[in-house]
């Protein structure tokens, strides 16, 4: 089934009423609304990434209707908690901007296994995407807080293609399986010194983590060189493989951050091919491996 929808209608409806399988096509426009996908198997395809944009501005330290903090993980500007969910030529932005004084601001979460987006671009500052699932400690601490569906525990694999991934702190992070393939990994400048691309949080099961893949490093002009690291271990076994990709002057040299006093380093699972000779001496070599498994 094709449902070819106007600027002006409901989203959340028309994803909640749309029988699994559909392809809902989007025009050109601004949608400024909150969208959390329960129906596997739909499809999002837009007029173009910088036509089409799914906008909203939710953040960690806003309120709730019960004077409860939202937390990182209810700011999204869309969540996916089915599986098989594909998105082509559109943008999913969180616009609220200055995350030093309202904390993450997530643009799309990613609970439901088998998700794939093309040609699109998802922008935000801190925390921009999540790739669940939640790590064990978080699913138990707010089992009061977020719905069932973003508190499950099952693989979560997921596959960009083409697109662009906006943020300044961790803006890449969770414990899904995920492959970006020729994505443009763009830092933006928030203000603060130092940026972190990729967050994992692994467990010691999974073989699989993080693979960027052909892709491009790159950043605004305000982002200083030698800012910001390609990723930091939010979890002691977070896995993160970089093969062949192309990195801009704002990359630290020594590429990757232990999670300050952690001890996470010993047991972080971050690969490069080929591996720059100047990466801390925990860096791995990624040349024995061809891929990571999804």
């Amino acid at each position: 089934m094709v449902w070819k929808i106007n600027r002006f209608e409901n989203l959340q409806s028309i994803c909640d009423i749309a029988p699994s399988g559909t392809t809902i096509l989007l025009p050109e426009g601004d949608f400024y609304q909150k969208l959390f996908i329960r129906t596997p198997g739909l499809s999002l395809i837009g007029a173009g990434a910088d036509r089409t944009r799914i906008i909203f501005g939710d953040y960690a330290l806003m309120n709730d209707s019960v004077n409860r903090p939202l937390g990182t993980f209810r700011s999204y500007t869309l969540a996916v908690a089915a599986s098989d969910v594909s998105m082509r030529d559109l943008s999913i932005i969180n616009n609220a901007g200055d995350p030093a004084k309202k904390g993450q601001q997530v643009a799309l979460s990613v609970y439901g296994d088998g998700f794939d987006m093309q040609r699109c671009c998802v922008r935000s500052t801190q925390d921009t995407v999540f790739l669940g699932p939640l790590p064990p400690d978080l699913i138990i601490r707010y089992r009061e807080i977020l719905p069932s569906e973003l508190r499950s525990n099952h693989p979560v694999r997921s596959l960009f293609d083409s697109c662009l991934i906006e943020g300044s702190i961790d803006f890449i992070f969770g414990g899904g399986e995920a492959k970006f393939l020729n994505c443009t990994i763009r830092s933006v400048a928030d203000g603060r010194s130092v940026g972190y691309v990729a967050a994992p949080s692994h467990s010691i099961d999974q073989p699989a983590g993080f693979l960027f893949h052909h892709c491009r490093f790159t950043s605004e002009s305000a982002v200083p060189p030698q800012s910001v690291y390609l990723a930091r271990p939010w979890r002691s076994y977070g896995t993160a493989f970089f093969r062949e990709c192309d990195y801009g002057s704002h990359i630290i040299d020594s590429g990757f951050d232990p999670w300050g006093t952690s001890g996470r380093n010993a047991t972080a699972r971050f690969y490069e091919f080929p591996l720059d000779s100047r990466r801390v001496t925990w860096a791995r070599d990624g040349s024995a491996l061809k891929d990571i498994p999804l």
